[in-house]
């Protein structure tokens, strides 16, 4: 096993540019107030992940919730501390530009809502963090970065992945040649999805599989690959006798080649268990399984005929506080952003590419 076992070893083999938004090295912002997060749509994955995190930020705190159900308000409000002077429902959000304790909005709802509310949030004068996919449709992340560029607002994608430490790693052992020149990833994310789920209702999703967990096999692709894709083959496989499958696809298996000769073989389903990624070169590979959990990475790497697992020190900051932290540290020191909204809208546009090829069972080439 392959051990790096100190906060220098980490820095050798990682960057200081990467590592800096992943664990958390200090940064420029010191003495200034941190910034407030109003979290819109407070489902499980806002109240069991992001919500408890916010407490874990250097530069941002929980100010604010929006939500339709009165009942989430009360609770959450009362657990956080959140006065009702700063709880908000869909019909009176706009009001959030009149909230000085406001700078920051997480949208967190259905990928059907992304694009009204970040709009909207850039219209009030908030800088936003929308979840992905970004949106349902590439005319939609298009009108969600001109706002934000309307109102001089930033606008971020919850690619928290790029906040995470083996995922960067990953990134950099293939940036730096570790496994000679790159020649085939593979890139597989699924799970069985349970009926009944808002998922499963395209007015909500947008799509099936592709419109959710498949974003992750495509993203891990393109920032292992490190270009952009020329050209794209898929295949779609529903059995439509499955009550889930009505308005969704299931699995959809698809074909991406780059620039340098890179090939992509990745996997989207809602019927089977994926979460893992490999990148083969000339001279080795590095492989994650888990890939993109929430916690519990697990990464090897074959060099010379040597198989090792690699493990990694405990971050200063996990993935979702160094994401977090990320937008509120963006607006307050003026440093690059990541996992920008043309990031988003990158996505989008192979998705699209993506469906269409598996509709019209041709190869897309992409410009």
């Amino acid at each position: 096993m392959k051990i790096i076992g100190t906060r220098r070893d980490v820095l050798g083999t990682i960057g200081a540019g990467l590592v800096t938004g992943a664990i958390g090295l200090p940064a420029c912002a010191q003495g200034k107030r941190k910034l407030g997060y109003a979290i819109v749509g407070l489902g499980s994955y806002a109240t069991n992940q992001i919500m408890p995190r916010i407490k874990d930020c250097e530069f941002a705190e929980l100010k604010a919730l929006v939500s339709g159900t009165p009942a989430k308000l009360e609770k959450f409000g009362a657990e956080y501390g959140i006065p009702k002077t700063h709880w908000y429902n869909y019909k009176n959000y706009d009001r959030i530009r009149d909230n000085p304790d406001i700078d920051l909005v997480y949208v967190v709802l259905p990928n059907s809502m992304h694009a009204e509310y970040a709009i909207r949030a850039s219209q009030a004068g908030k800088h936003v963090l929308c979840e992905k996919p970004m949106a349902t449709s590439v005319a939609e992340c298009e009108a969600m970065i001109a706002a934000a560029k309307k109102a001089n607002r930033k606008l971020m994608i919850g690619y928290r992945c790029h906040f995470e430490q083996h995922n960067l790693h990953a990134v950099e052992l293939v940036k730096t040649g570790f496994i000679g020149r790159p020649t085939l990833i593979t890139s597989e994310h699924g799970f069985y999805a349970q009926p009944n789920q808002w998922r499963l209702d395209r007015p909500f999703s947008g799509g099936g599989s592709m419109m959710d967990i498949g974003i992750y096999s495509l993203n891990a692709a393109r920032y292992l690959a490190g270009e952009e894709p020329v050209a794209v083959s898929a295949m779609e496989y529903t059995d439509k006798s499955d009550p889930r499958f009505k308005t969704v696809e299931d699995r959809i298996d698809w074909q991406m080649r780059f620039p340098s000769g890179v090939i992509a073989n990745c996997v989207s389903s809602y019927s089977s268990n994926h979460n893992a990624f490999r990148v083969t070169g000339t001279k080795g590979w590095v492989g994650m399984e888990p890939a993109t959990n929430y916690t519990g990475h697990q990464m090897w790497t074959r060099q010379g005929g040597s198989t090792e697992q690699v493990t990694l020190p405990p971050p200063a900051k996990n993935q979702f506080v160094a994401q977090l932290d990320h937008l509120a540290e963006v607006v307050q020191t003026g440093i690059p952003l990541r996992a920008s909204g043309e990031e988003g809208l990158r996505d989008m546009r192979l998705i699209e590419a993506i469906y269409r090829s598996a509709r019209e069972g041709r190869t897309i080439k992409l410009a």
